[in-house]
């Protein structure tokens, strides 16, 4: 999400296919933010304008509120000020015209754009097109707000200190310089941020219950800080804190904190997936008011087109997020060694072998060396030694115990080699080398996938039939 337009970055406001018509912008002089930062320039590298309204404006309402008594109708106007202020940015900014998630009627689109300018966090326009860079360039250095430059730049240092207007990615907001709502937002900016920043809620105050100061303070200056600085955590915070169900490759997260404090924004990996969707949080318990109040609008006529990406599509990136993760936690896990990377053997060698003192078992085709476990075997050490130098490929698998997947994913990890004509293993291993066509299950990291029961050592026991009359 952007913040406070700043009038000194021009081409942050401007379109893409629309000419850079001010003035005082030089595109072949060299930017401030070309320059380090020294004793003598420092004050040059700051957005005193940024500074001002957010960092300044505040504490001056904080010092002013030691001396103005909060009367309790005077609060909850200034919660329900926050909450309108904050979805003029969350259903307004951001979902109806950065994302184009739904389209609004002409009284709810003057509403948002109304409360929106509010917030005190740019116009429209500026604010959605700096978010449009945001989502096409996360993470990079054309990123108006990467969150790889450090939490507390996410957060605010990208407002408070100047930006090179030519290092920020490039967007299309043709869509938005037609749109009278947002052109006349842009054009009449800082009075509707006088307006309705501080004007519209002290005459509520004033006017209703006679508490001017308080209304300017509390509803007004303190108000629009906290705005702000919800706002900013989707900046910082969805991208620091957090689970990542849909995909990991760039910072994005979902956390309920992060919702909470941001009126539903917080589910951010699953915004950043799918932009267009006019959800940020799409199951019933996760809490998004802005989600609640654009489906409330629908149904009173002033939303429409709310746009939702398919269920089927939704759930294809969370199975692969998670298919992911199994196979990074599939990486670490000992699975043995591979077959083909085993020595071929004779039957004869591994027979002498045996007779020479190594605890050799052979289970379909290949050999194990379970010598090591030969005195921890559950069933006894006389059972396991009973199948060393022999074909065990029956008694492993219900001649004489019918072993669990934990066994045959234990044995996985003794072999040593595989028997010269051992029926599937010695053919599979021919097949690879001529490149035949071998069905085998691989993940993203090109190793084998063993599913429970299909481990090369478990046989598929015979149907049993009727004797014979």
């Amino acid at each position: 999400m952007a913040s406070v337009e700043s009038q000194e970055q021009p081409s942050a406001m401007a379109s893409t296919s629309e000419p850079n018509r001010n003035p005082k912008y030089d595109p072949k002089k060299p930017h401030i933010t070309d320059m380090p930062i020294t004793k003598s320039n420092w004050y040059l590298h700051v957005n005193w304008l940024n500074v001002t309204l957010i960092i300044l404006l505040p504490l001056a309402g904080l010092v002013m509120a030691c001396y103005t008594p909060l009367q309790w109708k005077t609060a909850v106007w200034a919660v329900v000020y926050y909450f309108w202020t904050g979805l003029g940015i969350t259903a307004g900014y951001h979902r109806l015209w950065a994302h184009k998630s739904y389209s609004a009627r002409l009284p709810l689109s003057i509403f948002l754009a109304a409360v929106g300018g509010g917030a005190v966090e740019g116009s429209i326009r500026w604010w959605s097109r700096d978010h449009r860079a945001h989502h096409r360039y996360t993470d990079t250095t054309k990123d108006p707000y990467s969150v790889r430059k450090g939490l507390l730049y996410s957060h605010i240092g990208w407002m408070v200190m100047k930006q090179n207007p030519k290092r920020i990615g490039r967007t299309d907001i043709t869509d938005l310089n037609e749109d009278p709502v947002v052109v006349w937002q842009h054009k009449n900016y800082l009075k509707v941020v006088i307006f309705m920043g501080i004007v519209f809620p002290t005459l509520v105050a004033g006017l209703f219950w006679g508490d001017w100061w308080g209304g300017a303070i509390y509803a007004g200056i303190l108000r629009i800080f906290f705005v702000q600085q919800a706002t900013f955590c989707v900046n910082s915070l969805a991208h620091w804190l957090g689970e990542q169900p849909f995909d990991d490759r760039n910072s994005p997260r979902d956390h309920v904190i992060t919702a909470l404090v941001t009126l539903g924004e917080g589910y951010h990996n699953f915004h950043h997936e799918f932009p267009s969707d006019y959800r940020n949080a799409i199951e019933w318990h996760q809490y998004d008011p802005t989600k609640w109040c654009i489906w409330l609008w629908s149904k009173l006529g002033l939303a429409y087109d709310l746009k939702q990406f398919r269920s089927n599509e939704i759930e294809k990136g969370r199975v692969q997020q998670l298919q992911k993760k199994l196979d990074q936690k599939r990486a670490k896990l000992d699975w043995g060694t591979p077959l083909d990377q085993l020595p071929v053997v004779e039957w004869d060698d591994y027979v002498e072998q045996v007779k020479n003192g190594r605890g050799l078992v052979a289970v379909a085709g290949v050999i194990h060396d379970v010598t090591d476990f030969i005195n921890e075997h559950p069933g006894g050490k006389a059972l396991i030694k009973s199948g060393l130098g022999k074909d065990a490929t029956a008694m492993f698998n219900g001649g004489v115990y019918l072993h669990s997947n934990a066994a045959h994913n234990l044995l996985s990890t003794m072999r040593v080699g595989v028997i010269r004509g051992g029926c599937e293993v010695e053919i599979w291993k021919r097949a690879q080398r001529e490149n035949k066509d071998v069905q085998h299950v691989k993940d993203d990291a090109g190793n084998p996938i063993i599913r429970a029961g299909n481990q090369i050592t478990k046989v598929q026991q015979p149907p049993s039939s009727a004797s014979a009359a």
